[in-house]
């Protein structure tokens, strides 16, 4: 097993995978790790989908169009779950508040099956697997995806991880310096414009001279690039028919 520093330090997106299923001891360390995730009050307001048939990967790969779906031992789909606390609830015979028609009863959910994510991950890199977390999942078709998972009221896909052994080693990918990441006793107020711009260029240099596909992409059109076609998403729709009705005054 690898040491926390490599672990931490040293992952990357793995895209490509082997072949090889994983064995069960390891898929069993992931998902222990998955359930001691800390969440909030100990809700554990998410649920985790995991995906092994290559049908079902395969149907899911042609609607979110992420080869490493197909290719990956393992899929995991990372849900906010409110329904499993609404059936014990209503099986006591307890009313049940909607938090879920709340920012912060969705944020909540999110930020568990964030969590939970992560832990996977970090699993399945110190066993030597490779993952990629995929967030096209919740935003390609989430209406046919629900349908496919099954998903009750009060569950929505927050997130995809592909995981398996890798048959690739990607080029670490520059992350923004500890000055940008790490505010001291209170949010910055300098101006952040010339280290912004270096790690601009920094994500242009990586992508014009990384392994594999290259583009001229840097960091901040790139990411406005992203913001546009995000606007039209209609994730709000897609709450509500998954029983989320958002109020915002």
């Amino acid at each position: 097993m690898k040491v926390i520093e490599d672990i931490l330090l040293k992952r990357t997106s793995v895209r490509r995978y082997e072949r090889d299923k994983i064995e069960p001891e390891k898929l069993d360390l992931i998902y222990r790790a998955i359930a001691n995730t800390p969440t909030s009050y100990n809700g554990q307001q998410y649920s985790v989908i995991a995906i092994e048939d290559q049908s079902k990967k395969e149907l899911l790969y042609e609607i979110i169009g992420q080869k490493q779906i197909k290719t990956s031992a393992v899929f995991l789909v990372f849900c906010v779950d409110f329904n499993k606390v609404s059936v014990l609830a209503k099986a006591k015979k307890l009313d049940v508040p909607r938090i879920q028609d709340k920012m912060d009863g969705v944020m909540i959910g999110l930020i568990d099956a964030a969590l939970a994510m992560q832990n996977a991950v970090t699993a399945a890199q110190s066993l030597g697997l490779g993952s990629c977390c995929i967030g096209y999942t919740r935003t390609a078709n989430p209406a046919r995806v629900a349908e496919i998972l099954q998903l009750p009221e009060g569950v929505f896909v927050a997130c995809g991880l592909s995981i398996g052994y890798p048959r690739e080693t990607p080029d670490l990918k520059p992350k923004q310096p500890l000055s940008l990441l790490i505010h001291k006793e209170h949010y910055r107020t300098d101006d952040m414009t010339k280290e912004l711009e270096e790690y601009d260029r920094a994500i242009h240099e990586y992508n014009s001279c990384r392994t594999g596909t290259k583009t001229d992409n840097d960091w901040c059109a790139h990411m406005l690039d992203y913001y546009r076609e995000a606007l039209k998403y209609d994730m709000e729709g897609y709450l509500k028919a998954q029983g989320f009705n958002l109020k915002i005054e």
